[in-house]
């Protein structure tokens, strides 16, 4: 089943590095490369010691940067007031432009988890940064979250909607911050910033939104709550939201809805993760075996499937699903 996933993903990386978000032929627009659904891809191949794959997708998503270094600029003297002037989270994977069509684009987590991830692998000795200009770019990724006020900014957070304030985001962006402290400098009341807002705000992950599988993240990669702020993290996710097939983003989610919400098969394997290093071995194997229940016949996991999870979604398979499954199974 490992070489099985591990083929599946390799059939959804670009040669610039990039993976598409599911199959590179698919006519939903996940034939894009998301910097958050990258990451998490390469967490699992990460898992699955293929270092020179993390390597090569990590640096891409730096080039991507130094591409677009200027906006950047911009976006550091001045906060931005238009949502085109924030770093984007969607880019074609083969010329490395954005994808400029308006939907909500301004997540905050994308560059928390980029930084998140580099400042994580530098110190396990996967060395990502290659020369002053990596360094310079994470930099000024710093000054960026800085600027725009990171711990109180309104973004769409990890599922692309509504604009308000998300403790995932927060969070994402104080691990970020934090685990690249080694690397560049980093005032260090923007993490206390971040830390401060986060616990204010948790157990929630927003003010409209109680339980979110977002949260997760706070759990996995980041390590960033309180053994207390887990449980009930966990507790009510897996009492509102984990269904048979998947996971539900959270309650009332229109994405997808046909009588209910769509289930998410990427809560089943991040919550098996979860369980594996809080040692609790019985949990960790039951939300394996869900996951691989809800694989089809190739062994893929979609995005989702429809809330009788009988029938799943186009976008399939879906890398972040499948990089998630791999980290279960070899982290």
């Amino acid at each position: 089943m490992l070489n099985q996933s591990l083929q599946i993903l390799r059939k959804m990386q670009y040669p610039t590095g990039l993976f598409a978000a599911s199959r590179m032929t698919v006519k939903t627009g996940y034939n894009l490369a998301w910097i958050r659904d990258n990451i998490y891809t390469t967490m699992g191949l990460e898992a699955a010691q293929k270092y020179g794959i993390v390597k090569k997708t990590l640096r891409a998503l730096l080039d991507i940067l130094l591409k677009h270094e200027y906006k950047i600029d911009w976006a550091i003297k001045e906060k931005p007031k238009h949502h085109y002037q924030y770093i984007h989270a969607r880019y074609d994977p083969i010329t490395m432009e954005e994808i400029r069509e308006q939907w909500g684009n301004k997540q905050n987590d994308a560059i928390g988890v980029l930084l998140f991830k580099v400042g994580d692998l530098e110190e396990k000795g996967i060395g990502i940064v290659r020369n002053k200009n990596d360094l310079r770019i994470l930099q000024k990724l710093v000054y960026y979250l800085q600027t725009i006020g990171y711990w109180h900014d309104k973004d769409s957070g990890m599922w692309e909607e509504n604009e308000e304030i998300h403790a995932s985001s927060i969070g994402a962006c104080a691990a970020g911050l934090k685990k690249i402290s080694k690397l560049v400098d980093v005032p260090k009341d923007l993490i206390f910033k971040g830390e401060e807002a986060l616990n204010k705000l948790l157990p929630r992950e927003s003010e409209t939104k109680e339980v979110d599988m977002a949260l997760l993240s706070l759990i996995y990669p980041y390590n960033i709550t309180s053994r207390k702020q887990r449980d009930i993290i966990l507790k009510n996710i897996e009492e509102k939201l984990v269904k048979e097939k998947g996971v539900i983003r959270y309650i009332g989610d229109k994405y997808h809805y046909r009588n209910g919400e769509a289930q998410w098969t990427k809560g089943l394997p991040w919550l098996a993760i979860i369980y594996r290093q809080l040692n609790k071995p019985d949990k960790y194997a039951y939300y394996m075996r869900k996951t691989m229940e809800a694989m089809n016949e190739k062994g893929e996991l979609p995005e989702l499937y429809y809330t009788d999870g009988k029938e799943h979604n186009d976008n399939c398979p879906l890398a972040w699903s499948q990089a998630l499954f791999v980290a279960g199974l070899k982290g």
